[in-house]
């Protein structure tokens, strides 16, 4: 499936790549997450990530053939919903990719007008504007085609309710605590077929009036990607996007659409201020983070200049540290929680940093091969000295 359904605006837009025109959108109102069982996942995010449960809704509450179920975490929300049906869509989205994030919801101040503009500068409609009131809050929702399967909601709170949904019976509030050890979603990275990155990032630049902040061409061993960063212009929804370069070895990029059944997000990444203590609570709740081998930090500092804290630690908690032309950025990744391997999160803590540096994947990959190298040496040694010996 194309990029954007309808491709790239067949009708000229009004002005150039984003010129001209400025969406208001305001940040991400919620990212929604089709799954085969909406309980199983809300397990993983509330036990391990340490966000809670604040609506949930079903047949019961006007949700034709699903259930949902809406998680927070500061102003993270996740909704998760499951088909009950076979022909629901959530039932076939997880058929076809398995879970993943099917709808990225934007925060907009008119929904409406957001709706009109983008139809005319040639995005696909999905649903029209839909004004839903409940006892206390107002909201108008609309929706719009993406990439591939995903869908953009347009979001316009009109009052009350911040966690308010259409179809949701909204749970008593919990009162924040020092829990809250995640800020904001960062970004979202998105694999898309080889040739598609330059129509998709197209599409976000002359229907969503996107800006292109970042482009590079990064080579790991024989693999290699093309790697490019679209921003809104109020700089809170950031999407990475990434395809593959079908003339190198076929690498991770690769095996995600082939895992996932075509494009789709890779991983969402997840702000906060402290990721030494986020890793070190969410490791105590369960969670498995990705592996970092120990060469890594060898030559760290030589590499993205001196490092704010104690290199031993960010070594035990397998911290990757890398640094754009404003600051350095902290970073690590969990370990997928789907059976296709595809899905994970990200949790990013930014000291300046505006976007993202290409040293970790390299350094990464580097490191590794020493390591190897050592093993392959020590084993080779251990073997003389058993003949020997």
């Amino acid at each position: 499936m194309q990029p954007f359904a309808g491709g790239v605006p067949a009708r000229p837009a009004r002005g150039i790549c984003g010129k001209g025109w400025e969406m208001d959108i305001r940040g991400i109102d919620h990212i929604e997450f089709y799954v085969g069982d909406a309980s199983q996942a809300a397990f993983y995010f509330g036990n391990g990530v340490g966000m809670r449960l604040c609506g949930q809704g079903g047949p019961e509450t006007g949700l034709t053939g699903q259930r949902s179920l809406l998680l927070r975490h500061a102003d993270i929300r996740l909704l998760l919903t499951s088909g009950l049906t076979v022909d629901h869509p959530a039932a076939e989205y997880v058929r076809r990719h398995g879970d993943g994030i099917a709808v990225v919801a934007l925060a907009v101040d008119d929904a409406t007008k957001a709706y009109a503009e983008l139809l005319d500068r040639g995005a696909v409609g999905a649903l029209p504007p839909t004004t839903v009131t409940s006892a206390d809050a107002e909201v108008v929702i609309a929706e719009v085609e993406g990439f591939a399967d995903v869908r953009h909601r347009l979001v316009e709170r009109r009052r009350g309710g911040r966690d308010f949904l259409p179809g949701l019976a909204e749970l008593p509030p919990v009162a924040e605590t020092a829990e809250d050890l995640l800020v904001e979603i960062d970004h979202l990275a998105v694999c898309v077929p080889p040739g598609q990155l330059a129509e998709t990032v197209c599409g976000y630049r002359e229907v969503f009036g996107f800006d292109e902040i970042f482009h590079e061409y990064v080579e790991v061993g024989g693999q290699a990607m093309n790697s490019t960063v679209v921003q809104c212009p109020s700089g809170r929804v950031t999407l990475v996007l990434l395809e593959p370069d079908t003339n190198r070895r076929a690498g991770q990029i690769d095996a995600f659409l082939a895992q996932h059944s075509g494009a789709g997000v890779q991983h969402l990444g997840l702000r906060t201020n402290d990721i030494i203590e986020a890793i070190g609570a969410m490791r105590q709740r369960g969670l498995r983070f990705a592996r970092t081998p120990a060469a890594y930090y060898d030559d760290l500092e030589t590499r993205v200049g001196r490092v704010d804290g104690s290199v031993d630690q960010l070594r035990e908690f397998g911290v990757l540290v890398d640094r754009d032309h404003d600051g350095q950025l902290l970073q690590i990744f969990t370990e997928s929680m789907h059976v296709r391997r595809t899905l994970f999160l990200e949790l990013i803590e930014r000291r300046g940093a505006q976007t993202f540096g290409s040293g970790n994947i390299k350094a990464l990959y580097e490191a590794k091969e020493r390591e190897l190298a050592v093993a392959a040496s020590a084993g080779g040694v251990a073997a003389t000295q058993e003949v020997t010996g």
